[in-house]
């Protein structure tokens, strides 16, 4: 049984693995590096083009929509790495049900883009 700890200390402790987890992210997972380049983009974008208060939200719903997806994608991807090593049709099945997720999180930012740039552009 873990020896109980504090409530500020367990919040620490959990804010400094949630910065690990982050830091896995951003330093070796290709996918999260390529969305958080998109994600750079957009900023960028944003500001270039003055976005509104409601466009920034739909923006900032969309990047963190698609980082967020693909975070939980590389963990369930981990966990199924771990559980079987080897190929296995349902580890398979898991691990394209999370990458289905992404897609879909990858659309609906697509959409939320397309519904802001594409009226300043005609």
């Amino acid at each position: 049984m873990k020896p109980k700890v504090g409530f500020v200390i367990g919040r620490l402790r959990s804010t400094i693995y949630a910065i690990r987890g982050f830091r896995i992210l951003i330093f070796s997972e290709h996918s999260f590096i390529f969305h958080g380049t998109i994600a750079l983009i957009l900023v960028i974008l944003g500001f270039y083009n003055g976005l509104s208060n409601a466009e920034w939200g739909l923006q900032i719903i969309a990047i963190g929509l698609i980082m967020v997806a693909e975070a939980l994608n590389t963990a369930i991807e981990k966990i199924a790495d771990y559980v079987e090593p080897n190929r296995h049709k349902a580890i398979e099945v898991i691990k394209d049900v999370g990458a289905g997720a992404v897609l879909v999180a990858f659309i609906v930012e697509i959409v939320i883009v397309v519904l802001i740039y594409v009226p300043r552009i005609w």
